[in-house]
């Protein structure tokens, strides 16, 4: 069997299981090739089609077994694959992941790598907070792209950061990157020129139908609605509430609320928000800045 035919199989594979994605890939074809490349060793950006092709590169029947096991482990737990491979990408990122810690898939770090924050930031932007950090992901990103900066991640779950510390120490970024275990901003006591978010914010119906991959993470992390309500702004509403006092003056918060929007412009009908674009639209993250928020 060659690579491409086992990649091609393990596609119908995951298919014919009705396997959910969303997690770093969304087809199966990807999350087969994905799943086999790690499985063999084999870089995830190795080419699969022209002249560089290792699409005929023979499998071995060890090899062949070894990719089938993690394959049927795939479907079987229901865990998405970085559960699995304790590895997840973002932006051209590696992230060591487990169950501790949400998958990173924020919109927020394609904002940050892209420049679409800089328009919004001053020369002086020196403070940057990541609240609801979870992995460290946003964190990270945010060093590697403002090195002059330095970055607080912040988080409810000791589970979460014990897993963003493995990032922040394998980036080589313990110096500018730190972490605080907080109840949103509870234990926050600096102040900030760029604040980054991705909170809990599913809404009670929708989590009540997560696909099984989902309901695998830390439902802290996505439950929006863990204080009594159900259109998962409860978190958000407190954030909003909270946050003018740890901004400096020109100050920014950069929020995801995924496919919430109708809920948050419901519960924020007189917010001054500027929703950002992002390769999933201009819906999905939002833009506050101090003085909307003050107001």
């Amino acid at each position: 069997m060659t690579l491409i035919e086992l990649i091609e199989a393990s596609t119908a594979r995951l298919t014919e299981a009705g396997v959910s994605f969303g997690h770093g890939t969304t087809n199966a074809r990807d999350e087969a090739a994905w799943l086999i490349l790690w499985s063999l060793g084999l870089p995830l950006d190795t080419e699969l089609e022209g002249p560089q092709s290792q699409e005929m590169r023979p499998v071995s029947a060890a090899e062949h077994q070894q990719c089938a096991t993690l394959i049927e482990a795939r479907i079987v737990s229901r865990k998405p694959a970085a559960y699995l491979t304790r590895e997840a990408w973002l932006q051209g990122v590696s992230f060591f992941v487990d169950e501790r810690a949400i998958v990173p898939r924020s919109l927020i770090a394609e904002l940050l790598v892209e420049g679409s924050l800089d328009y919004w930031l001053r020369e002086d932007t020196h403070a940057l907070l990541d609240l609801c950090t979870g992995n460290g992901s946003l964190a990270v990103i945010a060093a590697l792209v403002y090195p002059d900066t330095s970055v607080d991640a912040a988080d409810i779950s000791a589970d979460a950061l014990a897993v963003a510390a493995i990032n922040v120490e394998r980036h080589h970024l313990s110096d500018r990157v730190h972490l605080i275990e907080s109840d949103g901003l509870a234990a926050v006591q600096k102040t900030y020129d760029l604040i980054l978010c991705n909170p809990p914010y599913v809404n009670a119906e929708s989590m009540s139908s997560l696909p099984l991959e989902y309901q695998a993470e830390p439902a802290i992390a996505l439950d929006g609605n863990r204080g009594g309500g159900a259109d998962g702004m409860d978190f958000v509403r407190r954030l909003l509430t909270d946050i003018p006092r740890v901004m400096n003056p020109g100050a920014v918060l950069v929020l995801e609320i995924g496919h919430e929007r109708t809920f948050f412009e419901a519960a924020f009908p007189t917010l001054a928000a500027v929703w950002l674009e992002t390769s999933a639209g201009e819906d999905q993250v939002l833009l506050l800045t101090r003085e909307a928020l003050s107001a």
